[in-house]
């Protein structure tokens, strides 16, 4: 019993050194381990402070991302913006060349002006030629103290000294036309009026015959009568009676109304129409309607045209 109590205090305490021996290798690991651990951890922290303390690792990234600052840089979007704006401009350029086009329509608008120049000039021409009694020219009522102005086989008559400037054609207002102008139809004030055979149609100071389509503004014929006169007319004298001056056309008083006459030789007026023909004859300008011719002249001052009494020099 002895040795057995023996043996069994043996292995106890065998036991317990052994525990004892566990518990120190357990605790010494764990030391090492935990020491490790600890440092590794602290390293390990370190490690995981760098990127945030040195933030080089997450703005890296961020440098990294620099394509994006690239594409800033590149403004790709930027050139584009200014792509667009210079688009806009260039369309607001050619928005200003139409623009310019429609001053070149302006332009165009002065060329049918021209044209219409040059309808009224050939019309004209036509016209006198096949009307000449809108072409005689009355003689004076006096002498002319002046000494006609020869050339090329005629005398060129005149009361008052040659006076040069350009012709500048007068513009009577809206509802006045030049010869040679068409219009497709007539305001309901047109009146109708016979001419030896002939029908012509007036209103407000203008006179047209029928042509395809229309009407054209032609020479007043002489003969015609009608009520009224524009009140725009000027009032001229032939050295003997007033005429009525309108557009061109002449008109005497004739009871209530008033009949177109030929100009008489003498008679000045301030202004002339559109479709004049400025000719030179010699080394002086006239300007001529048909058989009819102006010479410019000056009056107290005031510049004139004066009706010329050409005679066949014999």
């Amino acid at each position: 019993m002895k040795s057995i109590k023996k043996t069994l205090r043996k292995l106890a305490l065998m036991c317990l050194m052994g525990s004892f021996f566990l518990i120190s290798i357990d605790s010494i690991a764990q030391r090492h381990g935990g020491g490790g651990g600890g440092h590794r951890a602290g390293g390990g922290a370190a490690k995981v402070s760098r990127p945030g303390s040195g933030g080089s690792g997450i703005k890296r990234p961020t440098t990294s991302t620099r394509p994006t600052t690239n594409n800033k840089v590149t403004r790709p979007s930027t050139n584009s913006k200014i792509g667009d704006k210079t688009v806009n401009n260039r369309n607001t350029n050619t928005v200003n060349r139409n623009n310019v086009g429609n001053r070149n329509t302006n332009i165009s608008g002065n060329t049918v002006n021209r044209n219409k120049n040059n309808v009224n000039i050939n019309v004209n021409n036509s016209v006198h030629v096949r009307n000449n009694r809108n072409t005689v020219v009355r003689p004076g009522v006096r002498p002319y103290a002046r000494p006609p102005y020869r050339y090329g086989g005629y005398r060129y008559n005149c009361y008052h000294p040659y006076y040069p400037r350009p012709y500048h054609p007068f513009y009577w207002g809206p509802v006045w036309h030049p010869w040679g102008f068409f219009v497709a139809t007539l305001a309901v004030t047109a009146i109708v009026v016979s001419v030896e055979s002939t029908q012509y149609h007036y209103d407000q100071g203008v006179w047209y015959t029928g042509t395809s389509g229309g009407y054209t503004a032609v020479p007043a014929p002489v003969g015609g009568t009608v009520n009224n006169i524009p009140s725009g007319a000027e009032t001229v004298n032939t050295g003997t009676v007033n005429n009525y001056y309108y557009g061109g056309t002449y008109y005497e008083k004739d009871g209530s109304s008033y009949k177109v006459v030929a100009p008489t030789a003498g008679t000045l007026v301030d202004n002339l129409p559109e479709g004049g023909e400025e000719v030179t004859i010699g080394d002086a300008k006239y300007v001529k309607f048909g058989e009819t011719y102006y010479q410019p002249v000056q009056v107290d001052g005031k510049n004139k045209y004066e009706v010329v009494d050409v005679q066949e020099d014999k």
